[in-house]
């Protein structure tokens, strides 16, 4: 299963699908990235005349790459047209270090813990261009096929 056949799979659509490209895949990580628009919704009221990426949204973004897309390609086998995943989060925790501002592009990389019962844990970082830790944490949820 190729990155774009992934994404396709993803239950999300504009304007909340943060995954723009999976530049890595294998069965023990995945690296993907995503470009933070100037018209993205949320930056309209969040800060008044100094817009940053809200932390919730980074951490969809993580969960996006970093566990729906890994458990997606985990399960590639049983995966077809007719019989798409559903996926649950299950649980994260996650520290911030910098700001992400409109325009930036993020690289999330994501290692994965443990696959289990169709429950996959990973730890996960989100890395601006200058290559900083933006945020990193432990991200769990659960896919249904």
């Amino acid at each position: 299963m190729n990155s774009k056949e992934i994404i396709n799979l993803l239950p999300y659509q504009e304007p909340f699908m943060f995954v723009d490209e999976l530049t890595m895949i294998s069965s023990e990580g995945i690296t993907g990235n995503y470009t933070f628009r100037d018209r993205e919704y949320f930056y309209r009221g969040h800060f008044k005349n100094n817009p940053v990426t809200p932390g919730v949204i980074l951490t969809e973004c993580m969960a996006q790459i970093g566990v729906v897309c890994l458990g997606i390609y985990m399960l590639k086998d049983q995966i077809h047209e007719e019989n798409k995943p559903q996926i649950a989060l299950t649980s994260s925790q996650v520290d911030f270090f910098l700001p992400v501002f409109p325009g930036e592009k993020v690289t999330v990389i994501s290692e994965k813990e443990v696959f289990r019962f169709n429950k996959l844990k990973c730890k996960v970082k989100l890395l601006n261009e200058k290559d900083e830790l933006v945020c990193r944490g432990q991200i769990s949820g659960m896919l249904k096929i």
